[in-house]
């Protein structure tokens, strides 16, 4: 391999771990909503890019993650920490307010995985 190769292989090589050690919905709020600030000029369209399509992929794993809990914790007998509807729908608008309300300081240590948990809580609280 020449000296090329190198310089534009070992990045990705070793970045490539950190990226794969992160679970799908592990991302910051801070780091959501970075990304999605630079895809908004694009408009509906923005979820037609690689960017858009790994945003969506995160939103879509933290609801799948969301739902296995509340399954699990249902079939265990367990109170769950919220009662939402065998389906629904979340449209960006509502999940990006949702995530801009929280606020900047604390937006690194939120995972979007977390985001998605206490939105379900309030969206649909458990009767008590």
């Amino acid at each position: 391999m020449t000296k090329w190769t190198y310089a534009r292989v070992l990045p990705p090589l070793l970045a490539a771990p950190f990226l794969c050690a992160m679970a799908p919905g592990d991302m910051s709020v801070a780091a959501f909503l970075a990304r999605a600030s630079s895809l908004e000029r694009l408009g509906p369209l923005a979820l037609a890019t690689p960017q858009g399509n790994q945003l969506k992929g995160e939103v879509i794993a933290a609801g799948k993650r969301y739902k296995a809990r509340i399954d699990a914790d249902r079939k265990a007998g367990r109170r769950t920490t919220s009662c939402p509807p065998e389906s629904g729908s979340l449209s960006p608008d509502e999940w990006l307010a949702h995530l801009r309300r929280y606020p900047v300081q604390v937006r690194k240590s939120v995972s979007v995985y977390s985001a998605f948990d206490a939105l379900m809580k309030k969206r649909y609280p458990c009767p008590a």
